[in-house]
Parts: C-alpha cells; sequence; structure tokens
C-alpha cells in the first residue's frame, strides 16, 4: 500500500507531467486562462488518462506482448486514446455546451497530448502492474490538473495586475508557468523516481 502512495504522489507532484517532465504543455498554456475551463479539461484529460491506461495495459500484456507485435504499440495507444477523446468530446458536447465551446480546439487535440500517450508508454515502460498502473495514472490525472487550476488562477490573477506592456500577454504566462515550475521541484526530495 505504501508503493501505491508513493506512486500517487510521486505524479501529483513530483514528476508532475506538465511542470516537471513538461508533458501536455500545448493545453496547458491554451486552455489556463479561467479557472472553469481549466477544471473541465482537466477533467475531460483525467478521465481519458484513467480509461486509456486501463485499454492499453489489457492491449500490450494480453495482446501485444503474447502476439510479439509490441512494435505496434505507439500506433494501438494513439487510436485507443483518439476514440476515447471522441468519445470525451461528445458527451461535453451534450452535457455542457458551453464548456464545449470554451475547449474550442483543445478539446480534440487531447488525441495528440503528449501527456496521455506519455502515460501509457511509461507505465509500459516502468513494469507497473495494473494497480500501479491506475494509481500512476490517476496521479497523473490529478497533476495535470492541479497544474492547470493553479496556473489558471495564477493567469487570472495577473490579468488584474499592472504588466510591463513588454511583458504582457504570452511573455508573462512564459515567465508564470515556468515560476510555477520551479515551485514544483521543490517537492523533488520527497520521493524517488
Amino acid at each position: 500500500m505504501t508503493e501505491l502512495v508513493l506512486i500517487l504522489i510521486s505524479a501529483i507532484f513530483v514528476n508532475n507531467f506538465v511542470l516537471a517532465r513538461f508533458l501536455g504543455i500545448c493545453p496547458f498554456m491554451g486552455v489556463s486562462k479561467k479557472v472553469e475551463t481549466a477544471v473541465g479539461m482537466g477533467m475531460a484529460v483525467a478521465f481519458v488518462m484513467t480509461v486509456a491506461t486501463v485499454v492499453t495495459w489489457f492491449l500490450q500484456y494480453f495482446i501485444l506482448q503474447p502476439l510479439d507485435i509490441e512494435y505496434l504499440q505507439t500506433i494501438v495507444f494513439i487510436l485507443v486514446i483518439a476514440a476515447l477523446v471522441q468519445l470525451v468530446e461528445m458527451v461535453i458536447q451534450k452535457v455542457s455546451p458551453v464548456l464545449y465551446q470554451s475547449l474550442g480546439i483543445f478539446l480534440p487535440l487531447i488525441t495528440t497530448n503528449c501527456a496521455v500517450l506519455g502515460l501509457a508508454v511509461l507505465n509500459i515502460q516502468k513494469e507497473y502492474t495494473f494497480l500501479e498502473g491506475i494509481f500512476f495514472a490517476i496521479g497523473a490525472a490529478a497533476g495535470f490538473t492541479l497544474a492547470m487550476v493553479l496556473f489558471a488562477g495564477l493567469r487570472e490573477r495577473i490579468d488584474l495586475c499592472p504588466v510591463p506592456r513588454s511583458f504582457r500577454g504570452t511573455a508573462i504566462a512564459m515567465v508564470t508557468a515556468g515560476l510555477l515550475s520551479l515551485a514544483f521541484m521543490g517537492f523533488a526530495g520527497m520521493v524517488k523516481g
């Protein structure tokens, strides 16, 4: 049980997919202007990450390895992720049209979000058991959502501040993202790996 908690904490804080591994930067920068949209994107990515982990783990260990076709791993994983994103997109469009509109192009881009594919591949590379993979996926999704929401909150606050003209827009967002990443590096000694 301790090992599972360490995997979870490590994925959220120490090896955060956005702030430490620098995966998933596109939606991190693009959808983080408002906390509400950041939460919505975080939940969508969390669902895709968790379900993709379950499906890809089974595909890897029950189809790809037994048939000795592991070289198809990336293609198969991307197909699974694309199918899940389509499902999420249809559900969000029906349940919350406002969120669907605010996420815009970034919702279908979850398919190419390297954080989702990176999670599936890392689960296999680290040779996690099924349960460890689930905890890693939940931690990675929670860390992704945490980073997005914190960054969105900071960006909302910065919009209210007098920022020098040369730093407005993308420049101050990049500086803020860098400082947030540095803050998360403070967790580096909590858990190994």
